[in-house]
């Protein structure tokens, strides 16, 4: 009798051992659950954030137009007409300081030819504002500006000699790359407005801007590179 009473105690132990373990399992079960529904909202959460935060990083990169901003090609046209007046006015000033710290000859000689032909280019864009039917007018270049400080600042870093002629080659060269740029896209404007005459004189200055460049890489390839090394 008393071995019947141990069998059952021992079943009644053992149902509630077994109970316990499916109380347990369930909480864990339970518990990793709402884990995993916690994560995937914590991470849903997120991704909405980033989201949000990518929206308004590109409103915040679009940029607002001016007051005066132009509103066809046209104006556009002559927004850029304007630049270049400015940039060129700039040169006529700029371009006698580097022929006086030009050591070779040759250089200086193709400076001061530039020169002349900088101050026709002034008086030539004032044909084209004429033919435009616009008043000549000058705005700061901001893009010329940089390349004209960028270029009396190589002066300074540079000694006298082949290599500060080097260095005005280089200087010379970017200032003409940026105005064969700008041309080349004014006398195209020009075109598709219907203004052969305003293209032509944009075209003619675009030539010898492309001229003046092939002249000083033949400077410097033949000679002023090599006196440097």
């Amino acid at each position: 009798m008393a071995k019947t009473t141990t069998k059952a105690g021992s079943s009644k132990s053992t149902a509630a051992k077994s109970s316990a373990a499916k109380s347990t399992t369930g909480k864990a079960a339970s518990t990793k659950a709402s884990s995993t529904k916690t994560a995937a909202s914590t991470k849903k959460s997120t991704s909405s954030k980033a989201k949000s935060a990518k929206t308004s990083t590109k409103a915040t990169n679009k940029v607002k137009p001016a007051s005066d901003a132009a509103e066809n090609l046209r104006e556009f046209l002559m927004d850029g007409l304007k630049d270049i007046y400015w940039a060129e006015k700039a040169l006529v000033k700029n371009l006698p300081k580097m022929a006086k710290n030009a050591t070779s000859k040759k250089l200086t000689q193709a400076i001061n030819k530039h020169l002349e032909e900088t101050q026709n280019h002034v008086a030539r864009l004032e044909d084209v504002f004429k033919a435009l039917g616009e008043k000549a007018k000058a705005e700061k270049c901001d893009a010329m500006d940089g390349l004209l400080k960028e270029a009396e600042g190589i002066l300074e870093e540079t000694e006298p000699g082949a290599v500060r002629d080097a260095a005005i080659i280089a200087a010379a060269q970017k200032v003409e790359h940026y105005e064969i740029a700008s041309y080349g896209t004014l006398a195209t404007y020009a075109k598709h407005l219907d203004e052969p005459e305003a293209m032509e004189l944009l075209v003619a200055t675009l030539n010898e801007e492309k001229n003046c460049d092939v002249d000083l890489t033949e400077l410097a390839v033949s000679e002023i590179n090599l006196d440097a090394k």
